[in-house]
Formats: structure tokens, C-alpha cells, sequence
């Protein structure tokens, strides 16, 4: 049996966005399943000092989940991708314009429509380098610090995104919740940069999931939204601006991942990405799959279709999730469909204090 790898490790990332209807004709979803954070500001002060930079440099990868064996519903194997899917050749893609600096994605408010992008030069396609071009990207992006049930610290990638209450991070289901115990503890530093925080430390209010991921563990829906207090009377988007989120586009475009990978080689420095056309997974799940190096630590960080490499600005239309044992070159996200609006939907809905 193949083992996955899902790449948690101690700290997280997270990426801003704003929302993007879904496509006319889908069916509805069942609803996300949510619980609270830190309600307080007694409760949230005690998390905000409890992570030290000692603590943040501490942190250890954490195990992946035993696998779950192939079913019908998983659909057919379709062959091997390892040996073909290359990383040469470039595409230009298109994006909406971003207000920096504190303020939201233009043209893109919560249930609104994206304005037209405009063209970007051609990007060479890349299995996993550092990012060196700034823009949005920079503030947006972030990483996520937690610690689990048995009381160990540890980190993935996240995304904080324009919403309604201007305070939603979006990461993958395995960062709030794993091995049927929720994570404690849970804040997200945008904009980190070799133990900087640049923009502050917000911690989570409301934690939200799909069902399929909190009751089964399901890989195919590893999708979670994380509300986070204001800090110093704003709130997280009007701080770092905002990505766009996208749901139930096309399968198989091109990608930009971005992600804090902490496990050897990386060590949880710098903002590293892969962009290159996604796959449709050919071994076990319905997720898509993207050439990429980067390891523990990544997870949740956002996939971006239509980035501009000139504004650092895209929309989010998955999550860095797990890796196979045996593909370790090849990174695997959810398809963001129904249910992952509905986490979505249900997180800018909710109060941010």
C-alpha cells in the first residue's frame, strides 16, 4: 500500500484572498462542521504570549495520517505521471489588481465578482525555489502556529482571504484538526520572514471544516477556515490586504503553490513556491496534483490560478495537502467545490471578535 504523507510541521503559513462565486448549476453542499477558538481577550492574550520565539523555533513536523485504501467512489487509476510531468515551458496568466498596504483585492468584495486582470510576463515554471519577487504574496502569506492534542507545538500554511468580516484565513482541514483531535492554540503570523513578524500575531476565534474531513479524515476534503481576532482595533485583511478565492473553476491550469516548508531541506525561513499545470491525481484521490519540492510545514499554503508574478496577486483554488511516499516530488491538493465554499461561506459570516 502507497503511504501519503500529509506535510504538517510546526509552523504555519497562511494567504489572503477575496471570493469568487460558484459556477451557475452545482448542487448544494452539506454544511461545515465549526468550533471556537479563543473568545476572549483574556484567552487570547494567554495564546499570543504563549508563542515565543522559542517556542516557534521548537516546533517538529508531526506524523501523517495512516491512509485510507482506495474505494469506487476514488474513480479509476490512470497511469503513472512521475516520469512526464516536467517543469519547462511558460504560460501568461492574468490577475486582478490588489490594494497594498491595508487594504482588500479590488473589485473582488465578499460575494462579488473579480474585475478584469490584466496579462503578466511569461513565468518559467518552478518545482520549488524560494520567492525573491515580492508583492501581495509577501504580506498575504504566512505561517501558522499550533499545538495538538498531545501538547506538541507544531506548524502548517494558511491563507487569509477577502471576506465579509475581513478576517478569514483558509488552510487545509489537517492544520485545525488531526487524528480526530482538534489543534489548540492556533494563530497565524502573515508575511513571516526567518522569525520575523512583520504584521503581527492573530490568533483564531472560529476554526471551520468540511464534514467529510472532521468526521473521516477524507484527503479529498482537507479544507478549513479559520477566523481570527482584530489586532490593535483592525482587522487582518485591512492589515495585509486580500487573494482572491475561487471555487468549482476547470481542473488542470496553471498553478502557483506557495508555502513555508520546515523539514529538511527547508527550514521554515523564507516563502518558497512551485508553479507549474496541475494533474489530475492518477494513484488514489480526486485531488490535483502540481510538480513541487516543498515539504513538512507547507501544508495549507495556497494554490493560485491566474497569479501575477508583478502584483503577487491570485486566486486561491486549493491548498498544498499530502505527498506520496513514493512520489515525494509531486505535491496533491482539493479540489475546491461546494463544500469548500460552504467552509468558506460560513467563516465570513461569522464574528471576528
Amino acid at each position: 500500500m502507497h503511504r501519503r504523507v500529509v506535510l504538517l510541521s510546526v509552523v504555519a503559513l497562511a494567504v489572503a484572498g477575496a471570493p469568487v462565486p460558484a459556477q451557475a448549476g452545482t448542487t448544494s453542499a452539506p454544511g461545515p462542521v465549526g468550533w471556537s477558538g479563543a473568545g476572549t481577550s483574556s484567552e487570547r492574550r494567554t495564546v499570543t504570549e504563549y508563542w515565543t520565539p522559542e517556542r516557534m523555533r521548537a516546533a517538529r513536523p508531526l506524523s501523517a495520517p495512516a491512509p485510507r485504501r482506495r474505494t469506487s467512489s476514488d474513480g479509476p487509476t490512470q497511469g503513472s505521471p512521475w516520469a512526464s510531468r516536467g517543469v519547462t515551458g511558460s504560460r501568461r496568466i492574468t490577475t486582478s489588481s490588489w490594494t497594498g498596504g491595508g487594504g482588500a483585492a479590488a473589485a473582488t468584495g465578499a460575494g462579488g465578482t473579480a474585475a478584469a486582470g490584466r496579462q503578466a510576463a511569461p513565468v518559467q515554471n518552478s518545482p520549488g525555489q524560494a520567492w525573491a519577487d515580492g508583492g501581495g504574496v509577501v504580506r498575504t502569506v504566512g505561517r501558522v502556529f499550533f499545538t495538538t492534542a498531545e501538547g506538541g507545538t507544531a506548524s502548517c500554511s494558511g491563507t487569509a482571504v477577502t471576506s465579509a468580516n475581513q478576517s478569514v484565513v483558509m488552510t487545509a482541514g489537517h492544520c485545525v484538526k488531526l487524528n480526530g483531535a482538534a489543534h489548540r492554540n492556533w494563530v497565524f503570523v502573515p508575511g513571516f520572514d526567518d522569525g520575523r513578524r512583520p504584521f503581527g500575531t492573530w490568533v483564531a476565534t472560529r476554526v471551520l471544516t468540511t464534514q467529510q474531513w472532521n468526521t473521516n479524515e477524507d484527503i479529498n476534503f482537507d479544507v478549513a477556515a479559520v477566523v481570527v481576532a482584530p489586532l490593535q482595533g483592525r482587522t487582518l485583511t485591512d492589515v495585509v490586504g486580500g487573494q482572491g478565492v475561487a471555487f468549482n473553476q476547470p481542473t488542470g491550469r496553471q498553478m502557483f503553490s506557495f508555502g513555508y516548508p520546515a523539514a529538511a531541506p527547508f527550514d521554515g525561513s523564507d516563502l518558497v513556491f512551485c508553479s507549474g499545470k496541475a494533474f489530475k491525481d492518477p494513484v488514489r484521490t480526486r485531488d490535483q496534483g502540481l510538480r513541487c519540492t516543498m515539504t513538512g510545514g507547507s501544508s495549507g499554503g495556497p494554490w493560485f490560478e491566474g497569479f501575477d508574478t508583478s502584483t503577487g496577486l491570485g486566486w486561491l483554488n486549493s491548498v498544498n495537502s499530502f505527498k506520496y511516499d513514493f512520489a515525494p516530488d509531486f505535491m496533491f491538493g482539493p479540489f475546491f467545490g461546494n463544500e469548500a465554499m460552504a467552509v468558506y461561506q460560513a467563516a465570513q459570516r461569522s464574528g471576528a471578535a
